[in-house]
């Protein structure tokens, strides 16, 4: 391949800009001075490395070195009187659209970055410290975000135009991209890119950034070795899939794991994991996977656990037959409230598979099901926290009973605006702590804080 169709591939896209100016790749804003300039480089990029006959000899790091190089040498012999500081921002921009995803590519590459949100040609929003804020980067035209979320769907083997105007992907770091476009949406494509971190957290990380307590974290863990069945629940952006990610490094590693999601996300550490990513239909319509077809199918590649990243619709019946059916251990993420909302989705996503079954027995088959719920929410201050560990009982009468065994208790927000509060223990030992006791997995009571309440009583 010549090295000018590699640079073309790595870049956005090789169509000509749309705004007439005839130069390759990104649209350039109308109002940059510098735009002309900006166009004749590039075109004089693509010109150079060829010339210089590299062809397919690079490897990819080696490309974008050469690239990076020229770039910079170019701009060093230009007649165009340039301070350092233009010299250094035009060489990043173009270095950004060709080698990277134009105006994002800087907040991708900021560790303290968690979000960023694009909004058409609006300037660009980032998620820091759970804190969103403005930046005064953007997109130069609705073409150049077009052709940035074409190039990222396409690296997944998906694809997003009229016809099919939403799309989940995911990028190679693994960090998960939403976009949508016209006519969906109405004021210009829109994408939404949750990063991930480079190492995956683990325990001790959540419990420094205060999303659980070391209390939590062993109830958990024994919880998560002794097969229990649990359900994460919690509102968008709150943390479920990072806290799966570390409650999935407690299966022991002579298990075998088997994961479902829309688009791969879980960073599982164990070495027997299969992963499965389920599959939107093609042009002519046909094709589709779906996450109940890759629950069905998970049932018979002898799972010792099931992970099903995001509960969203039929195919929670599926994963509740898998829990009462010897596949103990599985767990999922669910969006929702509060424990008590979480089983009612939980309820109405199993009457969507369109089966004419009872409430009242869908009700105890998901009580039957599922042992634990954790409920997680993202607090004023931006952190996120685990507020609820809740125990789902059984049946009493037409209800599911559940009792909570570890709740958080919020006193009030200090002078720089955190959150003052901490989880602690009800005082109620969960009926499970029986069975994990028979699983080997005894849990002191002061776990509980059943000594607190003993005293508090007698008081």
């Amino acid at each position: 391949m010549k090295l000018s169709d590699r640079l073309k591939a790595i870049e956005t896209d090789p169509r000509p800009s749309q705004q007439g100016n005839g130069q390759i790749g990104t649209p350039i804003p109308a109002d940059d001075p510098l735009a002309e300039f900006k166009g004749m480089a590039k075109q004089a990029l693509y010109g150079k490395l060829e010339s210089q006959a590299l062809g397919s000899t690079l490897g990819e790091g080696e490309l974008k070195e050469a690239v990076i190089k020229e770039l910079e040498r170019l701009i060093a012999e230009t007649d165009i009187p340039l301070s350092a500081a233009e010299r250094e921002r035009i060489a990043e921009e173009i270095s950004e659209d060709i080698l990277g995803y134009g105006p994002i590519q800087r907040f991708l590459d900021d560790r303290e970055v968690t979000e960023v949100m694009v909004n058409s040609t609006n300037p660009i929003f980032v998620e820091r410290a759970g804190k969103i804020s403005r930046t005064t980067s953007r997109f130069s035209s609705e073409e150049h975000l077009r052709q940035v979320i074409e190039r990222i769907v396409a690296s997944v083997g998906r694809r997003v135009d009229e016809s099919s105007p939403m799309v989940d992907a995911r990028l190679p770091d693994g960090s998960r991209v939403n976009a949508i476009i016209p006519p969906l949406a109405v004021d210009g494509p829109s994408m939404t890119i949750r990063k991930f971190a480079a190492d995956p957290y683990g325990v001790d990380d959540l419990i420094h950034l205060k999303t659980m307590t070391r209390p939590i974290a062993s109830l958990l863990a024994a919880c998560v070795e002794g097969k229990l069945n649990i359900l994460i629940s919690g509102g968008t952006g709150t943390g479920k899939t990072t806290l799966l990610n570390v409650m999935s490094s407690f299966v022991p590693a002579n298990e075998r794991i088997v994961t479902i999601e829309d688009s791969v996300e879980l960073q599982l550490l164990q070495e027997h994991v299969v992963r499965l990513e389920s599959r939107p239909a093609n042009i002519e319509g046909r094709g589709l996977v779906t996450i109940r077809d890759l629950v069905r199918n998970s049932l018979r590649m002898r799972p010792d656990r099931i992970v099903v990243g995001e509960v969203r619709g039929a195919e929670a019946l599926d994963m509740l037959q898998a829990m009462n059916t010897g596949h103990e251990g599985s767990m999922s993420t669910l969006h929702a409230n509060s424990p008590r909302d979480a089983l009612s989705r939980l309820e109405t996503m199993v009457l969507m598979a369109g089966l004419d079954i009872p409430v009242t027995a869908v009700r105890e088959y998901v009580s039957s099901a599922l042992s634990v719920i954790v409920q997680l929410s993202r607090m004023s201050d931006g952190t996120r926290r685990i507020t609820q560990v809740a125990e789902v009982v059984g049946m009493e009468g037409e209800v599911i009973t559940m009792q909570d065994v570890f709740r958080f208790h919020q006193t009030g927000v200090d002078e720089k605006g955190n959150v003052v509060g901490g989880v602690r223990p009800t005082g109620i030992r969960p009926k499970f702590a029986e069975e994990l006791t028979r699983a080997g997995l005894t849990l002191p009571a002061e776990l509980f804080g059943e000594a607190l309440n003993k005293k508090e009583k007698a008081a």
